[in-house]
């Protein structure tokens, strides 16, 4: 499907009430709008076609690219400048704002709110109740989790909240609710438990890194 306003290729599919801005364009196989599991179960009950169903689809803003493979939920809603890499999934009840990059093979397990300015890198997983304010960078390979007790008991799914300008090094991993500070880093492969401090980078570095920061301080 294509227009003066947008780009879409003709192996992607469009469900619901869905909105595409000005001068985006969607690459192949992209599926927006898939509805959510409320919605599915509700077109499964009246035993009919999701294209015959009428829902609130996703709204994509203006400029933006859809990259090859990717999944956008119903109830998702970006702003301008958006892209993703490919195969990509954002599930329902996100909202993204301006000029915001999702990585390939990045998960968003719906539900999470992300800012203006954000930067979120290849194979990254995002839970559920997670907030990501502007300026954020998330590196590759990032792990965020939501649960304490998976399995072993009942658990509100509370994820980590990004502060405005932290940075989340390569392979990181960040327990459920976890707060990272305004201006904060996480170094790669570290291990998050507690909340780190607005603009503190120390605790959470590796140790092969202490030394240098040592050297930094004094």
């Amino acid at each position: 499907m294509n227009s003066k306003q947008f780009k879409i290729h003709g192996s992607s599919k469009i469900y619901g009430n869905s909105i595409v801005g000005k001068d985006t364009v969607v690459l192949e196989n992209v599926i927006l709008g898939y509805p959510e599991h409320k919605v599915l179960t509700e077109i499964l009950k009246k035993d009919m076609e999701i294209e015959d169903f009428d829902f609130p689809g996703c709204n994509i803003g203006p400029n933006s690219i859809i990259r090859a493979g990717s999944t956008i939920f119903s109830s998702v809603k970006t702003g301008k400048n958006f892209k993703t890499g490919h195969n990509v999934m954002i599930r329902e009840n996100t909202q993204i704002g301006d000029n915001v990059l999702i990585g390939t093979n990045v998960i968003i397990d719906g539900n999470v709110k992300i800012g203006n300015n954000v930067s979120i890198q290849g194979n990254v997983y995002i839970p559920t109740n997670v907030v990501i304010e502007d300026n954020v960078f998330i590196g590759p390979c990032a792990v965020l989790a939501n649960d304490k007790y998976p399995i072993r008991k009942k658990y509100e799914l509370k994820g980590p909240v990004l502060r405005k300008g932290a940075s989340i090094g390569a392979n990181a991993t960040l327990l459920p609710g976890v707060e990272i500070g305004e201006g904060a880093m996480v170094a790669g492969g570290a291990l998050v438990t507690k909340d780190v401090p607005h603009g503190n980078w120390h605790s959470v570095c590796l140790p092969e890194y202490r030394n240098y920061l040592k050297i930094l301080k004094s």
